[in-house]
């Protein structure tokens, strides 16, 4: 048997991969994370799957369903949300497979930083404007940040933020990167990125905390700061450009 890790991608239950799909389909036991994958998706499961949510489960239970499904011989999907590359927590669980001598594989899934992204109709990186972006969060209950991994670190590089589970610290991001971005510099939240219940709130760093505060966002939201969530004027690609010789185009 193998345990399959499936990145469910953000929410919309067609936003799965064909190959995360296809490993649901032939699984018979599935494990979701029942707090933030839809229900739909278990759709694709066969019948009569077992289905287990983790949700209230401890790390100890999820490791006993994967030694029971071993001993069975049943192949297990477990389906975690956006992809599996980042706050996933796939790695304490694959530690437990391998002590176990258990086989896994990872399938990716769209991340719900690309998904806000599309919420936004936006390219995240614009020429001579931001050509990097970050993906971070603040220190939570769950997991403290490393000392040299910062907001003003981050910042001080100019790049586009894209700041995970951090919309109850939003006084701090704002406080942070005033200083570095200025008052004016375009903010976008996006909660339940391709959910129904998907909201957007854009403004800048100046008045995003009022914004939010007067109808308050709780959790599965992304905050993204930089100049180019506002950028008109930025500089076309050099990728298009009829001058630029490239291998494709036949060269001078």
């Amino acid at each position: 048997m193998t345990v399959h890790f499936i990145g469910a991608g953000p929410g919309a239950a067609d936003l799965i991969t064909v190959r995360g799909r296809d490993l649901l389909a032939r699984c018979p036991v599935c494990l979701y994370a029942g707090s933030i994958v839809p229900r739909e998706m278990l759709s694709w499961c066969p019948e009569g799957a077992r289905l287990v949510d983790t949700a209230p489960l401890a790390l100890e239970d999820i490791e006993a369903e994967y030694v029971a499904a071993h001993e069975a011989g049943l192949d297990v999907a477990r389906l975690h949300s956006g992809d599996l590359s980042v706050w996933s927590a796939v790695a304490e669980q694959i530690r437990r497979l391998e002590k176990h001598g258990i086989p896994y594989t990872l399938t990716p899934g769209v991340p719900a930083f690309a998904a806000a992204a599309a919420a936004l109709g936006q390219e995240l990186t614009k020429p001579e404007l931001a050509q990097s972006l970050v993906l971070t969060r603040v220190s939570g209950r769950a997991s403290p940040m490393p000392e040299r991994e910062t907001l003003t670190g981050f910042g001080a590089t100019g790049a586009t933020l894209a700041i995970h589970l951090a919309i109850h610290a939003l006084d701090q991001v704002v406080a942070e990167l005033t200083p570095l971005y200025g008052a004016d510099c375009p903010v976008a939240i996006v909660a339940w990125a391709s959910w129904a219940q998907e909201r957007i709130v854009r403004g800048t760093l100046g008045d995003i905390a009022a914004k939010v505060a007067d109808d308050p966002i709780e959790r599965t939201a992304i905050i993204f700061v930089g100049r180019t969530l506002g950028a008109e004027g930025f500089s076309d690609s050099s990728l298009y450009d009829a001058a630029y010789q490239r291998r494709f185009r036949g060269r001078e």
